[in-house]
């Protein structure tokens, strides 16, 4: 079933490069007819996401530290030059230095601690809180999660931590935010190569015990998130919020 999001308008945040989550979940949303502006944080970042853009045939790309709240004003001020409403936002945004992974979690810097729970975590609510005046018809927010906010995973470290917080928020969130019809839910999805896992040891034996051990004796394809992605934003899922949905091949199901 194809999903019709024609006259739609989605900002992405986070977007790394061609292997990031948010490139697939950007791509299904284009291929679904949705309008898309970009936010990368650095000059460096711009290299990889430009040339994204030109692909997808998106014409705007806003630099943004999202660490600094008038960075993030500015950005919806920008926004709100091109368009009038906001109907998706995507938060597929984490960071922790990667001096606090694979470490021992006690070893943990403060931080190392606030950092990662600041990018990870507080910039889904403070995007969140500019877009709500571009929402004044409802929408929808999407952040991803991971495993590691319930269960130990090694060498995950603070990450986990941030996770757990980032559940957490949307559940919040979406108490706060439900009366304006603006919905908030995560995808939870299975270790996949991108650039913020590459930073963390043991993810290849991950995925290897997961092709052995999970329901569907396999790992997921970024696609599969990015299909997950479309209906939690859609009308299709307008009951949903405050959920988070497992993209795992069911390992989240499993006690081993």
């Amino acid at each position: 079933m194809m999903i019709d999001l024609k006259n739609k308008k989605a900002l992405i945040l986070g977007i790394a490069n061609q292997h990031s989550i948010a490139y697939a979940i950007a791509k299904a949303l284009r291929n679904s007819g949705c309008e898309l502006i970009l936010s990368y944080a650095t000059p460096t970042l711009a290299k990889r996401v430009l040339p994204i853009a030109d692909e997808l045939g998106i014409g705007d790309c806003i630099q943004c530290d999202l660490s600094k709240d008038y960075d993030i004003q500015n950005l919806f001020r920008l926004i709100k030059t091109k368009w009038d409403k906001l109907d998706f936002l995507v938060h597929s945004v984490a960071y922790a230095p990667t001096s606090e992974l694979n470490i021992p979690f006690h070893e943990t810097t403060r931080h190392g601690f606030l950092t990662a729970l600041d990018i990870s975590v507080y910039t889904l609510i403070a995007t969140l809180r500019e877009a709500e005046t571009m929402m004044a018809d409802g929408g929808s927010a999407l952040t991803l999660s991971y495993y590691g906010a319930e269960k130990v995973v090694p060498n995950y470290g603070v990450m986990g931590i941030a996770k757990a917080a980032l559940e957490a928020s949307v559940r919040y969130l979406a108490h706060s935010l439900g009366e304006k019809g603006i919905r908030v839910n995560a995808i939870s999805a299975g270790p996949l190569r991108t650039l913020s896992s590459s930073a963390i040891g043991g993810i290849s034996q991950l995925q290897r015990k997961i092709e052995k051990t999970s329901p569907l004796a396999r790992n997921i394809e970024p696609e599969e998130v990015a299909k997950s992605a479309l209906y939690l934003l859609s009308d299709l899922a307008s009951g949903v919020t405050g959920e988070t949905h497992y993209v795992d091949a069911g390992m989240n199901i499993m006690a081993y």
